[in-house]
């Protein structure tokens, strides 16, 4: 991960800076994405990874995943303005290493080698329970779901088995338990 060079990422003598993932409920309408995107580009705060869906047909509702860096106060101010905007209806904010919330990112991994090479990526692949979405004599493609840094290990790891191709979704989160956030 490079650093931003964003003056709001800066760690000052109140607080270091932290990763934080923000999920935020909107109206399911055009230009909404956007308004909450444009709040972090508009003053330099970085987004690193970016989930959206309906989640709520008959309200109209998607759920926006966005997980993002910042010293307190910037994580502070970016929920003060999410909060601010006309389409959001709730703003939850979550530490990475918050262990009440479960976080996970989904991948699909294509490797295009011979067999051999193939059967030994699937077995690296082996305890985040892939899934094989398509398999010939000369390819595969994994799906996997596992934490972000997991997922970059394991990229690195099959390259020498042939791997070419990756696509991710980026962070999504639920709480664990009873809690809920929906």
């Amino acid at each position: 991960m490079t650093k931003s060079k964003s003056a709001y990422s800066v760690p000052t003598k109140k607080g270091k800076i932290d990763t934080h993932i923000f999920v935020v409920w909107v109206d399911n309408e055009a230009g909404v994405l956007a308004r909450v995107v444009g709040l972090f580009s508009g003053r330099g705060y970085n987004i690193e990874s970016l989930a959206v869906a309906e989640v709520d047909h008959k309200k109209n509702l998607s759920r926006v995943t966005i997980v993002t860096t910042g010293t307190p106060e910037v994580i502070e101010q970016i929920a003060l303005q999410l909060k601010k905007l006309v389409p959001v209806h709730k703003v939850a904010n979550f530490k990475r290493e918050d262990k009440k919330v479960i976080f996970k990112e989904m991948a699909l991994l294509k490797i295009v080698a011979n067999p051999n090479k193939i059967k030994k990526a699937l077995n690296a692949c082996k305890k985040y329970n892939p899934v094989i979405l398509d398999h010939t004599n000369k390819s595969a493609v994994i799906q996997i779901t596992a934490l972000r840094r997991q997922i970059d290990n394991l990229a690195k790891n099959l390259k020498p088995f042939g791997l070419v191709s990756a696509s991710r979704t980026g962070a999504v989160a639920m709480t664990r338990g009873a809690e809920i956030f929906n």
